[in-house]
């Protein structure tokens, strides 16, 4: 044990004893995203972040066979935080995590396991691969029926009560544990809202990805209201995105940005994109795994349909947003096709640096300038609605 380790360990332990905490849940995800738990007490914390908790991995989607069922869950202190929303006195907290195999090996089908050895090799690789996410989801009346909550719009300031209140709560009860929120708003649906969270490590950003969708569902359940992250909850108007915002840096530097580019992307950022490009129809099974998810990827509906990237438009699959003068971390690549049911550690392994990376040669290798956007660089004069041919000419295809 390093001494890092034994420090977050006594903090847990200290933290726990001064708030009164008796329950801790232990969190985890199946293969497909789904949260899993169990509570211990506090008289057994101790042990568990020592020897961790054996469970049944045969129960759990994706994990082990009836015969192979026995697993641990080792909780990560880092991850320690109460849940607000519960009771001060006999407090709750909760930690994640990792999953191992009876003798102490790691778990190969643990999907925190799977994105913390993505995250290695970029490190090895002296990056480390940063994520803000654009959370959209559907408040509705019940779970029974897609009976919308409000009618309002895009940055609409009159959301029906509950709508308002809710998301409110939600940012508050997000502060206490810990995950900052950067925007929180309307989105373009009756009844869709959206949850910015603030970028950070991919590893953290899965972690608080997953606690905010229980926040969201759990504070909506206290008011009677059901919140929703089912892609296309409702037809003829938009479904819920999980816009992915991507930079990776060394040290303190953003790699992406280049004072002297005209858009101020640097070759490495250019190579990140051609690398999403190259591998965006494997990419959209895992980040949209679901029947569900493919009624969003529509024509029509803001979602992205086509493998294009741009500086401006909304609607492509890439999109590398405006640079904000003096600030160099503003300068990320934004993915769009993610929707919010798909499992986030599996996402962001499937958009890791290296996989992009290994791309440069073969894209950049040519000595050709760089278009400002696919689209325009291919076809310049042509609508989006002719674009189906072209794209199949050029090797480039729908993203499904």
């Amino acid at each position: 044990m390093t001494a890092d380790t034994t420090a977050a360990r006594d903090f847990v332990l200290r933290t726990a004893r001064e708030h009164d905490v008796k329950f801790i849940r232990l969190w985890f995800t199946d293969i497909l995203g789904k949260l899993e738990g169990f509570a211990i007490t506090a008289d057994d914390l101790e042990d568990a972040l020592d020897r961790g908790v054996g469970f049944d991995g045969s129960a759990i989607d994706g994990f082990a066979r009836h015969h192979e069922s026995d697993m641990r869950a080792y909780p990560d202190p880092a991850t320690f935080t109460l849940l607000p929303w519960r009771p001060r006195q006999n407090a709750v907290a909760r930690m994640f995590c990792d999953i191992r195999q009876p003798r102490g090996q790691t778990f190969p089908g643990d999907p925190r396991q799977v994105l913390r050895r993505n995250l290695d090799r970029a490190a090895e690789m002296g990056f480390t691969y940063n994520v803000g996410a654009e959370l959209e989801f559907f408040y509705l009346k019940n779970a029974s029926a897609p009976e919308l909550l409000d009618h309002d719009g895009y940055f609409d300031q009159l959301s029906s009560y509950p709508a308002s209140d809710l998301r409110r709560e939600t940012v508050l009860n997000l502060a206490e544990m810990g995950i900052p929120v950067k925007y929180s708003h309307h989105e373009g649906a009756p009844s869709q809202h959206e949850i910015d969270l603030e970028y950070t490590d991919a590893l953290t950003m899965a972690d608080n990805l997953m606690t905010a969708k229980l926040v969201i569902k759990e504070l909506a359940q206290l008011q009677n209201v059901y919140a929703t992250f089912m892609p296309k909850p409702v037809s003829r108007i938009n479904g819920s995105g999980l816009h992915l915002h991507q930079s990776l840096f060394a040290g303190e530097a953003n790699r992406f940005y280049d004072a002297d580019d005209e858009q101020y992307l640097s070759t490495l950022g250019k190579q990140f994109i051609a690398g999403l490009i190259a591998h965006a129809p494997e990419i959209t099974l895992v980040t949209n795994q679901w029947v569900n998810s493919y009624k969003r990827l529509i024509p029509g509906y803001e979602a992205p349909v086509y493998v294009s990237w741009t500086h401006v438009n909304r609607s492509d699959l890439i999109r590398v947003p405006s640079y904000e003068r003096g600030e160099e971390a503003s300068i990320r690549i934004e993915y769009r096709s993610p929707d919010p049911a798909c499992n986030p550690y599996l996402a962001f392994s499937a958009t890791r640096p290296a996989g992009s990376l290994s791309l440069i040669s073969h894209c950049l290798g040519r000595g050709m300038a760089w278009p400002t956007s696919l689209f325009s660089a291919a076809w310049p004069s042509r609508s989006p609605s002719s674009l189906l041919s072209p794209l199949a000419q050029h090797g480039l295809a729908p993203l499904h």
